[in-house]
C-alpha cells in the first residue's frame, strides 16, 4: 500500500504522510463479524488508570478475527480487503463454499477473487495455512501459533514476517522478526507469506489533532516534573536528569531486563532477539 504527501499548505500538512488504502475494496465491516467495544481509557475495573496517556479518540467497532483457521479442507474466496482500526494490518473479508464468513489478516498480494484454504495438504500459497512441519523451509510465514490448537500468537502486525529454518525432532526453528530464533512445535499452524501494509511504518500523523483521534493523549517528560510528582522531576534551571532514567515509581528503564529469569518457554529460545 502506497504513502501519499500532501502540499505544504498548512505547518502541519507539511509533514504529513499517510496511506492512500488503494488495497481497501470495502469501506463497511461485515456487521456479524463486529461487536461493539466500549473505550476503557486505559482504566480496569476498580476504575483506576493502569496504562498511562490513553483516552477520548474516535468510536470502534472490534472486528473479530478468525486465528486459529479451524474449516480445515474447506476452500474460502477472498470477498473484500479492509482497514481494520484496532490493529495495523488490514483484514480479507473470506467466503467459504458452505456459506460462513470469517475475517483474516491480508497477507502481501493477497487479492479479491483469490482460493485459501487450511490443512497439512493444501498447497504453499500466500494466504494459506499450514502445519509447520508441512511448510518448505525458507518459507516466509505469519500469523504462527505458540501453542497446538490456540491461534496465531506470534508475527501479527503489519509488514512483519518471519522465517522456518529448520525441523527436528518434532520441533521448528523458526526466526522471528526480532532476530530471536525459537523452537515451536511442529504441528502448530503458521500462514504462508508476509502480512500486508508493508509502508505501515512509514505513516507520518503530521499534527497532533490525530493522534488524539486514536486516543493517545499526550505525554508529559518527567524533567518537566516537579520532584513530588516523578524522581527525575525538580532541580535549579533546566536539566537532563542526572540519574539513569526511571519510570514515575523508580523502576528503572531503558535497558533493564524485565524477563522472568526461570521463565520455563527460555528453553525454547536458541538464539535470544537482537
Amino acid at each position: 500500500m502506497a504513502l501519499k504527501s500532501y502540499k505544504p499548505t498548512t505547518p502541519s500538512l507539511r509533514n504529513t504522510k499517510l496511506s492512500t488504502f488503494e488495497e481497501i475494496t470495502k469501506s463497511k465491516p461485515e456487521r456479524a463479524l463486529t461487536r461493539s467495544q466500549k473505550s476503557q481509557a486505559g482504566r480496569n475495573s476498580a476504575g483506576r488508570i493502569t496504562i498511562r496517556h490513553r483516552g477520548g479518540g474516535h468510536k470502534r467497532k472490534f472486528r473479530i478475527i478468525d486465528f486459529k483457521r479451524n474449516k480445515i479442507g474447506i476452500a474460502a474466496k477472498v470477498q473484500a480487503i479492509e482497514y481494520d482500526p484496532n490493529r495495523s494490518a488490514n483484514i480479507a473479508l473470506l467466503a467459504y463454499r458452505d456459506g460462513e464468513k470469517r475475517y483474516i489478516l491480508a497477507p502481501l498480494g493477497l487479492e479479491v477473487g483469490a482460493i485459501v484454504m487450511a490443512g497439512p495438504d493444501v498447497e504453499p500459497v500466500t494466504g494459506n495455512m499450514m502445519p509447520l512441519a508441512k511448510i518448505p523451509l525458507g518459507l516466509p510465514i505469519h500469523n504462527i501459533e505458540l501453542t497446538v490448537g490456540s491461534g496465531a500468537q506470534l508475527v501479527r502486525s503489519a509488514g512483519q514476517t518471519a522465517q522456518l529454518m529448520a525441523r527436528e525432532g518434532g520441533y521448528a526453528s523458526v526466526k522471528l522478526p526480532s532476530g530471536e530464533i525459537r523452537l515451536i512445535n511442529a504441528n502448530c499452524m503458521a500462514t504462508i507469506g508476509q502480512v500486508g501494509n508493508v509502508e505501515h511504518n512509514g505513516v507520518k500523523l503530521g499534527k497532533a489533532g490525530r493522534k488524539r483521534w486514536k486516543g493517545i493523549r499526550p505525554t508529559v517528560r518527567g524533567v518537566a516534573m516537579n520532584p513530588v510528582d516523578h524522581p527525575m522531576g525538580g532541580g535549579e534551571g533546566r536539566t537532563s536528569g542526572g540519574g539513569h532514567p526511571v519510570t514515575p515509581w523508580g523502576q528503572l528503564t531503558k535497558g533493564k531486563k524485565t524477563r522472568a529469569r526461570r521463565k520455563a518457554s527460555k528453553n525454547f529460545i536458541l538464539s535470544r532477539r537482537k
